[in-house]
This record gives structure tokens, C-alpha cells and sequence, in this order.
């Protein structure tokens, strides 16, 4: 099967399905460390060039980063990437968080099917595997893992409208784009076996309990992060290490 290398050092095979998947996750990668910068402006021309593939693959590529929310298009002048979140929208997703996911994940406990268990379990199987490939690819491939494991609960749970809004807020891309770090990932592991654990037993208050003490943790996570790039500013340093300031 014909081969090529990318500009990143990538083999990537000519079938236009694999070759997508490998753009995907180039830049995905790309994305998540930052080599991508929030809020600027990226074109099909320009990344082909880049990767030294056709326009083909990258299209497909951009296409799925956009249903991802992880790219926005921005009508004859390419794609955009989104620009990092602030602190306010921060509190105000984690509050509907608060007020949505719990209940999810009790109802999941209470109606979730036996096949909708197992694909939760698969998903923090594949999730751990993930943890342990490489750290570029795989940061950015947990984050959307994370999103679809609360997707999947959401529609275990039965309610569609509640699970739509929650995709609708693309949250879990958005934090994981705040803090490029591997931590986060082995923590996130932890309390997601909680949260299936108790729909598996069918407890809905112990689910409840599991998600939203979940949801709290990984907020204390990312406040630390927004205040420590408050005090960066203030003290005119900027952040070190993976640690970055939002944009407005």
C-alpha cells in the first residue's frame, strides 16, 4: 500500500479514510499542546501544505473537528479556532453541570440497559489504554473519549434533550484544551469507575454522588489553573510549564 511521510514525520497511508484519521490526529495534537494557537485562523491549503498531503483528507479532518467543536468554519476564509474559555463561562458550565449530570447519571442507574453498561465499560477500557500510548495523540484523543463517556451516560439516562444540551457546550474539549496535562487524565480515570460502578450496581444515589463529586473535583482542578493565571497577570509573568492564561 502506497505510503508517504508528513511534515511531521508521520507515515500516513494513500486510502483516504486513514489518511483523514492520520491528519485528525496530527492535529488534534496540535490543538491540545497549543502549536495551534486559540483563536487563530487555520485554511485547507495551508495545513496541506504543512502535512504534504492533498486537500482531500484535511477537508474530512476539519469536518469532524468542527461536529467535535474543537474547529469553528467560518464562511469563505476557512475554519477558526475557538478561543479558550474564560473564567465566567467556566462557572457558568460547570453550574449546569451541576444541575444536569447527576441526574443523568440516576436515571443511567436506574434505566440503562445492559449493552448501554458494557459500552460504558469499553469506553473507560479504551480510555486507559489511551493513557498509556503516546502522551501528544493521546491527551487530545481522552479529551473527546471524556466527552463521549458523559455522552454516553446522558443517554443511558433516556432524557435526549437533556444529553443534546450537554453536548451542545462541547465542555470537556474546552477544559482539556485549558491544561495539557497528563494528571488530569489518570484523575478523571478514577472517578469515572466510580460513576460507572454505581450505575452498574444500580444505586442511583450512589451514581448521583459519584458524578457529582466528579464534576466538583474537576472543577477545583481547572480553578487552580484559572487563578494561578489571575496572579500571573497580575504579578506581569507569564505561566510556565503547561499552565496557560485564557483569552477573552
Amino acid at each position: 500500500m502506497d505510503e508517504a511521510t508528513t511534515g511531521d514525520g508521520l507515515r500516513v497511508d494513500r486510502t483516504r479514510g486513514r489518511l483523514a484519521d492520520e491528519v485528525y490526529d496530527t492535529l488534534l495534537g496540535q490543538l491540545m499542546s497549543l502549536r495551534i494557537e486559540p483563536g487563530s485562523r487555520v485554511t485547507i491549503d495551508a495545513l496541506a501544505r504543512e502535512l504534504r498531503v492533498s486537500q482531500t483528507p484535511i477537508r474530512d479532518a476539519l469536518n469532524r473537528m468542527e461536529a467535535d467543536g474543537l474547529v469553528v468554519r467560518v464562511p469563505h476564509a476557512g475554519y477558526r479556532i475557538p478561543p479558550q474559555i474564560t473564567r465566567e463561562r467556566f462557572e457558568d458550565m460547570v453550574e449546569i453541570r451541576l444541575l444536569l449530570e447527576p441526574a443523568a447519571a440516576r436515571h443511567a442507574a436506574e434505566r440503562a440497559s445492559s449493552e448501554q453498561v458494557s459500552g460504558l465499560r469499553r469506553m473507560l477500557d479504551d480510555m486507559a489504554e489511551l493513557v498509556e500510548g503516546d502522551r501528544t495523540v493521546a491527551y487530545g484523543a481522552f479529551g473527546l473519549r471524556d466527552a463521549a463517556f458523559h455522552d454516553l451516560v446522558a443517554d443511558s439516562a433516556g432524557n435526549q434533550v437533556v444529553r443534546e444540551a450537554l453536548a451542545r457546550l462541547h465542555t470537556h474539549v474546552h477544559l482539556f484544551r485549558l491544561l495539557y496535562d497528563a494528571e488530569v487524565t489518570f484523575l478523571a480515570m478514577g472517578e469515572h469507575e466510580e460513576v460507572l460502578g454505581a450505575i452498574a450496581a444500580r444505586d442511583p444515589d450512589a451514581a448521583a454522588y459519584a458524578m457529582r463529586r466528579h464534576i466538583l473535583l474537576s472543577r477545583d482542578r481547572f480553578r487552580r489553573l484559572f487563578d494561578e493565571s489571575q496572579e500571573a497577570d497580575r504579578s506581569g509573568q507569564g505561566l510556565d510549564g503547561s499552565a496557560r492564561p485564557t483569552e477573552s
